[in-house]
């Protein structure tokens, strides 16, 4: 088992397994977060835009193999990110868990996530460690 030494920010990141539904409209995002979620034992499935993602998502669904969180970006080119989605996404699973994602810690949004439908939040930039840790958390918390 874990000793008391250990210190935390040593910690190996924490594990997972799933699909993970990635929507954000920078590709490089995309590609690093992809390779973090990768590294983590997820599978991953971006999306570049809100129609993009709500389409796969609905698919996922569809097909049986739905995604176990989705991790939104909140601010995307032409305005429509992370809120917009979340709603639609709720309409599709009610008990969809979504992790919004941004550069500005500041926003209302962040600091309140819960009221626009969102599981969990995450300021970019972010690490493996800690994109590892906030995921398990979402994904096996029981609200």
């Amino acid at each position: 088992g874990e000793t008391a030494e250990t210190d935390p920010k040593d910690a190996p990141p924490q594990k997972g397994s799933g699909r993970i539904l990635l929507m954000d409209d920078e590709e490089t995002v995309r590609k690093t977060t992809g390779q973090m979620l990768r590294h983590l034992g997820y599978e991953v499935v971006t999306a570049s835009d809100v129609e993009d993602a709500v389409g796969k998502f609905t698919r996922a669904q569809d097909e049986g193999s739905p995604f176990i969180a989705v991790i939104l970006d909140l601010t995307m080119q032409g305005g429509i990110g992370g809120i917009e989605c979340v709603r639609k996404l709720l309409l599709i699973d009610p008990g969809v868990r979504t992790l919004v994602s941004s550069g500005y810690s500041n926003d209302p949004v962040m600091t309140d996530f819960r009221k626009y439908g969102f599981s969990g939040v995450i300021t970019k930039p972010y690490k493996v460690e800690e994109l590892g840790r906030v995921l398990h958390e979402m994904i096996h918390s029981s609200s």
